[in-house]
Order: C-alpha cells, then structure tokens, then sequence
C-alpha cells in the first residue's frame, strides 16, 4: 500500500500526473453534483406527489367523513320531528350519509397503517358507527309506535356522535392534515446540497480552465466547456425548476389549502348547529346544561351559529381577490341570517307554547329553517368545490415543474464528466 500510494505522489509531481488527477477530481465532482441532484429532486417530487394523490385527497376525505356523519345526525333528527312517517327524502339523506362514512372509512383504512394514530381512530370510527344506526333505528321504531321512548334514544344517539363519533373524526381529519402538512414542506425544501454541489462543481471547471489557459495560452478547452455548459444547465434547470415547483405548491396552500380548512370548520359547524336545533324541539327542555339554567341544545345552536360565523369571515377574507370563491361564501353569510331570523320565530312561537307552529318554522317546506340551512350547505358546497380545483391545479403545477429533472441531471451529468475526462486527456495527448 506504502508503494501505491508512493507512486500516486510520485505522478502528483508531474504535470501528467496532475492533470489525471485533475481529471478524475472533476469527474467525480460533476458525477456527484448530478447523483445528488437527482436524488434530492426525486425525493420532492415524491413529496409533491403524494400531496398530489395522496396526503390531500385522504384529507379531504377525512373532512368528508365527519360531514358524513354530522349531517346523518341532523337528518336523523329532522325525520324524527316529521312524525311517525318519516319523510322519503330526509331517510334516503341519512343513509347517504351513512353509506358515504362507511366507504370513505374503508378507502382510509387501506391507505393507512392501522398501528397509526390515523388507524387507530378509523378503527373507533368502523366499530362506532353500527352502535350509532341501530340506536338510531331504535329511536325510528319507537317514534313509529308514537313511544316518548324513541326521543331518549335520539338524544341517546347524538350524544354518542357528539362524544365519540365526531371527536375521532376529527381527530382523523386533524392527523391527515398533518401529513398532508409534512408532504407539503418536504416537497417545497430547497435541495441545498445539490446547490452547494453544482456551485463547487462549477467553480472548480472555471478554475480548471483557467490552469489550462495559463499553461497553453488556449482561451478555450471544448471538454472542459462542454462539462461547465452541462453542469451549469442542471444547476439552472434545479433552481428555477424547484423555484416553479416552489411557487406553485405556496400558491395551493394558501390559496387551496387554507380556504379548504376553513370552509369545512364552517361546514362543520352548520351541521351542528342544525342538529341542535332539531334537537330543541325534540327535548323539549328536557336536558339542560351543566349549570342547569338553560337548555343545552338551544346554547348549543347559538356556540355553533357563532363559529359558523366567523369561520365564514375568514372564509371571505381568504376570497376576497378570487369572485368565483367569494361569492358563494357571501350568498352562505346571507343565508345563515335568513337562518337566525327564523330560528328566532322558531323559537318565539315555542316559547308561546305553539309547539306545531315552531315544528313548522323548523321544519317546513318552505319559509323555514331547514331551507336556510339547506341553502348554507349548498353555498359551502359549491365554495369547496372551488378551492379544491384551485388546490389541485396549483399543486400540479408544482409538481409538473420538477417532471424530468432528475433523469435529465443524471444524463447531463455523466455528459459533463465524460467531457470533462475528454478535455484533460486532450491536453495529456500533448505529452505523449
């Protein structure tokens, strides 16, 4: 080993020697700047993948599990207050619902370790669920029979959604948008070492040419040049690419992203507050709250119209330079005060003991607010819709702009290094 390594001095003090060792250097170097480039790349364009296909669609989904859930619930109430025959279309509603949370829990279940936090409340979610329906069947039953007993078993119902269901949910809805989260920063990180490589690699080549022109008056070696024009392409191609990539997933998390979250607090809300509502009248003053001065599910309605409300806010104010975005958000603002007017009269004529004419400002067909509450629903509908094409464009777009970066660093760089090995075996040619 002591003789090898005597030699490779030995060769170090020539000037063939320096340039073979020259050359290797600068092929090693270009070699490397490319492998890292392309395995930083490929790993954020991983990332933007997945918040592509995979961490904000299961996001999503999650959002629309506890909307699944939390509308059953108001459903269930709704077709109980119409009476012993419960309307065709608030059933047909419930078991939507019920059918949508099933299959979404399923398609969530096969995209998730079930050792997981994110399992592990699917899991909760899959063995509530059959207890909920057939408290709720019980509670159909009874109403049928016209027995007090089937609204015990409605509350009954609620409480577990409200204590169990809909907690695991969001916990669900909460660890996805957190992966979702994570995704998204790996996928936007600067690929800092691939950078600091290629501006080595580049200062190195200029230096190297330097040397050469020094020594042999030539302004220009062409294996030289053509390594320094390919690595300087990758180098180019990676900022500005990841810099595109960039861009467009800051545009879908701030323009997407967040207005989905916010929107689906506000849809959430609704749909608690309808399910109070409902359940008002159904108890009929029969629960109360903690202190045990007011009726729990009327201060219910009110905590949830006023978190509607603000959730709405911030949903305007993330709108306010898109028409297309704000303008369902503001019909759903004049919608929900259609709806407090007339859970005010609601409420009004209850507190006059004129039970059937609250029943039919909570329930009616027309003028009620069952019909403010659909148009809220329909308004933050069609606001969803909107910004989750947003989201999904943006993050293409992102994504898009790191397509072919990783291969085309790893040829151009083994193209730099052959050029490279090129121009000093060009000047050793000279020697021999």
């Amino acid at each position: 080993m002591g003789e090898v390594w005597g030699r490779l001095r030995a060769a170090a003090t020539t000037e063939p020697g320096r340039l073979q060792v020259l050359g290797a250097v600068l092929a090693a170097l270009v070699v490397a700047f490319g492998a890292v480039a392309a395995f930083e790349v490929s790993d954020r364009a991983s990332a933007a993948d997945d918040v592509v296909g995979r961490s904000q669609p299961l996001s999503a989904d999650a959002a629309s599990v506890y909307r699944s859930l939390a509308d059953a619930d108001a459903a269930a109430a709704s077709g109980f207050l119409a009476g012993s025959v419960e309307p065709a279309d608030v059933r047909a509603r419930f078991d939507k619902d019920i059918s949508t949370a099933s299959r979404l829990l399923v398609k969530a279940a096969t995209n998730t370790d079930l050792s997981t936090g994110s399992g592990r409340e699917i899991a909760t979610l899959n063995e509530q669920l059959p207890l909920y329906t057939g408290r709720i069947e019980r509670a159909r039953a009874a109403n049928r029979q016209g027995l007090p007993l089937g609204g015990a078993y409605l509350r009954y119902a609620n409480q577990q959604m409200t204590t169990q269901l809909l907690p695991a949910a969001e916990r669900l809805y909460a660890a996805e948008t957190a992966r979702l989260s994570g995704d998204d920063d790996e996928a936007r990180a600067w690929p800092l070492l691939s950078l600091a490589l290629g501006v080595v690699a580049l200062g190195v080549l200029g230096w190297a040419q330097r040397r050469n022109y020094q020594r042999t008056n030539r302004v220009f070696n062409h294996g030289l040049l053509a390594a320094t024009a390919a690595t300087a392409v990758v180098l180019l191609w990676l900022a500005v690419g990841h810099a595109v990539a960039r861009s467009g997933l800051d545009d879908a998390q701030a323009h997407g992203q967040a207005s989905l979250k916010v929107l689906n607090e506000a849809r959430i809300n609704s749909l608690k507050a309808r399910a109070n509502e409902n359940l008002t009248l159904v108890a009929r003053g029969a629960v109360l709250t903690d202190d045990g001065k007011n009726d729990k599910y009327e201060t219910d309605y009110t905590s949830g119209m006023s978190s509607l409300g603000s959730a709405l806010d911030r949903a305007r104010s993330l709108a306010a330079d898109d028409r297309a975005g704000s303008a369902p958000v503001d019909t759903a603002r004049a919608r929900v005060a259609d709806w407090k007017t007339r859970h005010a009269q609601a409420r009004g004529a209850d507190d006059a003991g004129d039970y059937d004419a609250a029943l039919r400002k909570v329930v009616g067909a027309r003028d009620s607010t069952g019909e403010s509450f659909d148009r809220v629903d329909a308004a933050l509908e069609q606001a969803l819709a909107h910004e989750q094409e947003q989201f999904t464009r943006s993050a293409k777009d992102g994504r898009g702009a790191l397509t072919g970066l990783p291969v085309g660093a790893a040829v151009l760089a083994v193209l730099g290094a052959v050029g490279a090995i090129m121009g000093i075996n060009r000047r050793l040619s000279e020697y021999r």
